[in-house]
């Protein structure tokens, strides 16, 4: 699941070499924590926070046949 929020993120800033993905496990849930340049902040979370929503979206879909939620944090 990292390597598609990676894949996603991305392909939205324009520093790709200052992204980083982590990710830790709590219980039954696992959190992805996004980080990027804080000129990108901006183009991860988008107007109103929908690209955001979006890459949540996109995530909750994906995983769910699994038992696992996974929850999506962007750092600014």
């Amino acid at each position: 699941m990292e390597e598609l929020v990676k894949y996603i993120v991305c392909s939205l800033v324009d520093n790709e070499e200052e992204v980083k993905i982590e990710s830790s496990r709590e219980g039954d849930s696992i959190n992805i924590i996004v980080n990027v340049a804080p000129d990108d902040v901006g183009k991860v979370i988008g107007k109103n926070g929908r690209i955001a929503q979006s890459i949540r979206a996109i995530v909750k879909s994906v995983s769910a046949k699994e038992k696992i939620r996974y929850n999506v944090k962007i750092n600014k």
